[in-house]
């Protein structure tokens, strides 16, 4: 049965799309199905191998297809993310507090131009979930980061290969980000971002959230201030780090 089961998700996931509310559909009517040969690496709610944060959610994803080392899924996570269009000074920070982490915390990110590519290029071990199929170099910008992170690092998505990067995939794969990861240390972000849609999951998910303090005076990204100001941990100097 669990077979069967593992056969009709992948069958599901790769006829919608990866789209969550159709596969479970088609799961709870028993939807007739061809069983798929695919060469690429998976593993579905039904294995062993699936991790059990992902379970904790309220729409855990059915299928997770990889490219890497699946393992890193067994180690102890931090979410580092951040704009896309973040600062020069942002990016310094990112390759600051990630130096300070990567020794004890496999870095989780979403392969993302900015803040979450330099935490990816920073780390000795990294976690990049993207919103698209795992043949998909998005945003192409990364493509040398995208294959050295296939070949030594972890690479996961919830849609089968050819499916695009649509806008609204990015915000549901963000559940995903906070899930995987212990914490959140938020570099810089602006009030509405996906940066944001991160945290609220985190928050759901009782995560903490650690946030780098902008200056009073730096227009564009009020959102670490906001988020201190509700609650959130200040991460003010390098010692701060050594306390996560």
């Amino acid at each position: 049965m669990k077979s069967n089961l593992k056969e009709a998700i992948l069958a599901y996931a790769i006829k919608y799309q990866g789209e969550w509310s159709l596969i479970a559909k088609a799961i709870k009517r028993k939807e007739p199905y061809q069983v798929a040969q695919i060469e690429n690496k998976y593993i579905t709610i039904m294995d062993p191998e699936y991790p059990d944060c992902f379970k904790r959610l309220r729409y855990p994803p059915w299928i997770l297809f990889y490219k890497g080392n699946l393992s890193l899924l067994k180690r102890k996570c931090i979410g580092v993310i951040g704009a896309r269009n973040c600062s020069m000074q942002a990016l310094q920070n990112t390759k600051v507090v990630v130096d300070h982490l990567k020794t004890r915390y496999c870095i989780v990110s979403g392969l993302a131009k900015g803040i979450d590519a330099m935490a990816h290029r920073s780390s000795i071990e990294t976690i990049g979930i993207i919103g698209c199929g795992i043949d998909r170099i998005y945003p192409y910008m990364n493509k040398e980061l995208y294959k050295q992170m296939e070949e030594r690092q972890l690479i996961l998505s919830e849609y089968p290969l050819d499916t695009a990067p649509l806008s609204y995939h990015f915000p549901w794969r963000n559940r995903l980000i906070a899930a995987l990861s212990d914490s959140i240390v938020v570099i810089e972000a602006t009030r509405k971002s996906g940066t944001m849609t991160t945290v609220n999951e985190a928050l759901e998910l009782s995560k903490t959230i650690y946030c780098l303090p902008t200056a009073f005076n730096v227009k564009g990204y009020e959102g670490c201030n906001y988020l201190i100001s509700q609650g959130a941990m200040i991460v003010s100097d390098e010692k701060d780090l050594d306390d996560i």
